[in-house]
């Protein structure tokens, strides 16, 4: 299985890298700029082939890739001779205008943003099934007996949260998708308790592991049996789907939240009551059997988006795709707000297993979930590579088109040791920032 996800996991990653560079190549042809070599992968080159007067490579390392043009390197050599200027040949990279370069530079990261709205386009035009849970809401502070926002705003185990920020709320998906999106915003909010319905007000906060707000609560499920484990210490008592847990250990049971609270007592042993039928029966679990998991899945909602008209599907494409855009842009600013980057902060490794984990976990469900997941995961990578991309530092596409505009202005190239040292750099900038990301994916695994 771990193969398998880091398979599906390179396979995503490597889709979103070759868009990228697929933007700046098809930019680099139409400007008539010369690609001497186009490659998926970095390190030395297992598969070659020359087609015209480019060699398309794939790469030792899946992961990466580029898109060399002719002279891209003219400035650092003439550096390295002592050069004041360059004259670069007709057809190589800074023989373009600086327009010209510009547009291949903004090409890579705005085709990952095309790529992405194209597969949220598939992805809601085909519609697909979403398992989620009501909105209906337990205050962690029941659990953990900390002050979390939820008790501060008035908030109480059992009320609905029907209304966030001026947005209607049906599941408890779209809870979590707010309160993630708004830490340190004050929120109108409106919860619907025996009946009445209550105006208040919450702000999350921010959880410095993520970068998310939070407000301390957990989801509300009736304890009913959806599924049993086959082999499991549940199906060896003669639980079935359906039954409804109504006691255990003599503690009444209202929901999901009552049975893992009795449980992370660690018990000698817990006897579960069950209504079934109008009958009520008994389980009983020993300390050997709460060793491990028992077996018991809880039932969820179950919906599907339908199936929408193809610009239908182009206008829900868009929005998402915005809205994934907005996001990446506005997490941006968290990191300078003192969460924890090894936690926060994910490297190729844990995208890569991320990535492939999601996907495994969706194709164990059905073939068309599994490619769901993918293609969801893969258009919210390739517009975080769009907006990291842009950023305006050095190598990075943002830092060359900040420099190529420069010379716009000026009317003129920078001195080519101004070039040498920006690349530099921007060299040293990226490989610290690789170098970080890898620690907090090993991290990560530890932890795990």
């Amino acid at each position: 299985m771990l193969v398998l996800k880091i398979l599906l996991g390179l396979l995503g990653l490597g889709v979103v890298v070759f868009v990228h560079e697929l933007g700046h190549f098809l930019a680099a042809r139409l400007m008539k700029i010369k690609v001497e070599a186009f490659s998926i992968g970095w390190g030395n080159p297992i598969l070659k082939k020359k087609i015209g007067d480019v060699e398309y490579r794939l790469g030792m390392f899946p992961v990466g890739g580029y898109c060399k043009m002719s002279g891209e390197t003219d400035y650092n050599e003439a550096w390295n001779n002592m050069k004041e200027g360059i004259k670069p040949e007709e057809g190589s990279y800074l023989a373009a205008s600086p327009a010209a370069r510009i547009l291949v530079s903004f090409a890579g990261p705005f085709f990952n943003l095309i790529f992405a709205v194209i597969l949220l386009c598939f992805i809601w035009g085909f519609g697909f099934e979403i398992k989620t849970l009501d909105n209906r809401i337990i205050l962690a502070s029941e659990v953990t007996n900390e002050i979390f926002p939820a008790d501060s705003a008035g908030l109480k185990t059992g009320d609905r949260i029907v209304e966030i920020n001026g947005k209607e709320i049906s599941y408890y998906h779209e809870v979590q998708e707010n309160i993630a999106l708004n830490a340190e915003k004050s929120l109108p909010i409106k919860v619907e308790r025996d009946g009445f319905l209550y105006n208040l007000q919450i702000t999350p906060a921010l959880d410095k592991s993520s970068g998310a707000g939070k407000i301390g609560v957990y989801f509300w499920t009736d304890p009913v049996i959806d599924m049993i484990a086959q082999g499991s210490a549940a199906q060896r008592e003669g639980l079935l789907p359906g039954d409804i847990i109504t006691r255990a250990n003599d503690n009444t049971i209202l929901n999901t939240i009552d049975i893992i609270k009795i449980m992370e007592n660690k018990p000698e042993r817990l006897v579960l009551e069950i209504k079934r039928n109008g009958v009520t029966l008994q389980a009983v679990f020993t300390e050997k059997d709460l060793e491990t998991e028992l077996g018991i899945s809880w039932k969820v909602i179950t919906y599907r988006t339908p199936n929408l008209s193809i610009p239908e599907a182009v206008v829900k494409g868009v929005k998402e795709g915005y809205k994934t855009l907005v996001v990446s842009i506005t997490s941006l600013r968290l990191l300078f707000k003192g969460i924890d980057l090894t936690q926060a902060v994910s490297g190729p490794v844990r995208i890569t297993y991320m990535m492939g984990d999601m996907a495994a976990h969706g194709f164990g469900q059905s073939a068309a979930t599994g490619l769901r997941f993918l293609m969801d995961f893969i258009a919210l990578i390739s517009v975080a590579l769009c907006v990291m991309n842009l950023l305006p530092l050095p190598i990075l596409d943002g830092g060359m088109i900040i420099l190529f505009l420069v010379e716009m202005i000026r009317r003129k190239p920078a001195h080519p040791k101004v070039i040498s040292v920006f690349n530099a750099c921007g060299m040293a900038i990226i490989f610290s920032l690789m170098a970080f990301a890898l620690f907090g994916d090993i991290m990560y695994f530890i932890r795990r």
